[in-house]
């Protein structure tokens, strides 16, 4: 007698928490920062910035920026917004009224998106929106709905959910290759990974020492995992061990990228995506009793969808699907192209992409497709005399050698996310570093908040500067005789002692 066909209503249950969790972390790990990034006394003030859209774009605006900040973006929207978010992804975890919930926390995580500029354009905050968007498809209806009572999974969304898994794991992957970086195709990328990703952790600095072979080892593993293992996702569902062997190695390097980087909610959400691969006969191994009974009971109602629902759907996941398909294409085009070999000519679908593009929903994805070799940063160093300077440090990102490399995920701390790329190009990102000298200056409680402990309390500083330096980790036999973690190297300053008045 043949398996009956795998279900997937545990595993559902099991997504839309995790995403749920992703979501509370998301929005908890924004409002405490928000109004320093982009409150009316922030770096970049959202209100401006919508203000010259306006000017610009005029009604075309509300369109290619859709924002809920555009009713109002002041320090109480901001937080209410965030307090919104929140409060959705705890009734989603409760596993009340999920689609709504799901469709509140799209709408709240687009509007502080758009509005966050620079600090929100991170790959996996363009993930969480698509994820979520997706879930709205996935997730069961009604206003509490109960695993004895609620309809079986739609096949189509979860197909679009793996869809975007395959996605995400395989460009992740095949970007790395097409870009044409010799540092991953000679497999010696991660001799420089560990040291010059943006927020290190000490993990990485142990991993660091390790012979050239072990990253070598190591970066094929990866390539295994990113390019093989995806395809097992389309497996026919009698080899469902197979597919859950490819969950467990993503799931694997995933955990790997956690314990040995910053990169706030990306692996968790990753995860959440690759657990949608388990069916309910594997879940009902680990999960409460009281769950696998309701999932399993009989006489359960799986009412289907109706007509109109049904429709909707279908066409939903036909459009999701094709314009994921397009973006896949595209995003190893672009690799191709900016590398100097052949691709295929896709301006024919600029226009698509530019309808949806607004919504950050339909995505193409590849995390370090070129490895930065060396770690150059940025410190800002503080006087108030133009004489004794003063480094002003960040509360995360590399400054004093002897500062040990801390955990701060799944937190993401964006300024010093952002002080990242600005040190390997300071000039193309002039134009919030001198908003932040101002903010500095000024004293602005929300903005000195994102930076560490102020060495000055009483007085503000009168002149700043940006000092330039390389960083590297330190070798075994340094650590042992400086007990530091980073060994660095002036190279220059990248401005002139300013004041207040320079730069405002």
């Amino acid at each position: 007698v043949p398996d009956p066909p795998p279900s997937y209503r545990l595993s559902r249950w099991v997504f839309l928490r995790l995403l749920g969790l992703t979501y509370s972390i998301a929005f908890v790990s924004l409002a405490t920062q928000v109004t320093g990034l982009i409150g009316s006394d922030g770096i970049l003030p959202a209100g401006a910035y919508l203000d010259r859209l306006r000017d610009t774009y005029g009604s075309e605006a509300y369109r290619l920026y859709p924002t809920l900040l555009w009713l109002s973006s002041s320090d109480l929207a901001l937080t209410i917004l965030c307090g919104f978010g929140v409060a959705a992804s705890v009734l989603l975890i409760s596993g009340v009224a999920p689609t709504l919930m799901l469709v509140l926390l799209w709408s709240c995580y687009l509007s502080v998106t758009v509005g966050g500029q620079a600090f929100m354009a991170f790959q996996w905050d363009t993930l969480l929106l698509e994820t979520g968007l997706l879930a709205c498809l996935y997730a069961p209806r009604g206003l509490r709905p109960t695993l004895a009572a609620e309809s079986a999974p739609s096949p189509m969304a979860r197909w679009l959910i793996w869809g975007l898994l395959f996605r995400l794991m395989f460009l992740s992957g095949i970007t790395k290759l097409a870009s044409g970086d010799p540092t991953w195709s000679d497999l010696t990328a991660l001799t420089y990974h560990y040291e010059t990703q943006p927020l290190p952790l000490w993990t990485g600095w142990h991993l660091h020492q390790l012979p050239v072979w072990f990253h070598q080892f190591s970066a094929a593993g990866m390539f295994v995992v990113e390019l093989i293992l995806p395809w097992l996702i389309f497996v026919p569902a009698r080899f469902r061990r197979t597919r859950l062997a490819a969950c467990a190695g993503l799931v694997f390097l995933q955990l790997l990228i956690g314990l040995t980087g910053n990169y706030g909610f990306f692996s968790l959400l990753s995860i959440a995506l690759c657990l949608t691969l388990i069916d309910d006969r594997t879940w009902a191994r680990v999960l409460p009793n009281r769950l696998v009974h309701r999932a399993f009971a009989s006489g359960n109602a799986h009412t289907p969808p109706g007509r109109w629902r049904q429709l909707l759907l279908t066409a939903a996941a036909i459009g999701l699907f094709v314009l994921g398909g397009l973006q896949f294409v595209r995003e190893i085009a672009t690799d191709l192209s900016r590398s100097g070999r052949p691709t295929v000519d896709l301006s024919w679908s600029d226009t698509i992409v530019d309808t949806v593009r607004p919504f950050r929903s339909v995505n193409g994805y590849g995390l370090f497709r070129v490895m930065t070799l060396e770690r150059p940063e940025i410190v800002i160093e503080g006087s108030l005399d133009g004489v004794e300077w003063t480094e002003w440090e960040l509360r995360w990102k590399p400054g004093a050698p002897e500062r040990t490399p801390r955990l701060v995920a799944p937190h993401q701390p964006r300024l010093d996310w952002q002080l990242w790329f600005a040190a390997l190009d300071p000039r193309g990102d002039s134009y919030w570093l001198s908003a932040l000298l101002v903010r500095l200056f000024e004293a602005k409680p929300a903005v000195t908040a994102l930076m560490d402990d102020s060495p000055f309390t009483t007085t503000p500083p009168r002149f700043l500067r940006l000092a330039y330096y390389n960083y590297r980790f330190t070798t075994t036999t340094e650590r042992t005789e400086t007990g530091a973690w980073w060994h660095r190297e002036f190279v220059s300053y990248l401005t002139d002692p300013v004041s207040l008045e320079d730069v405002r």
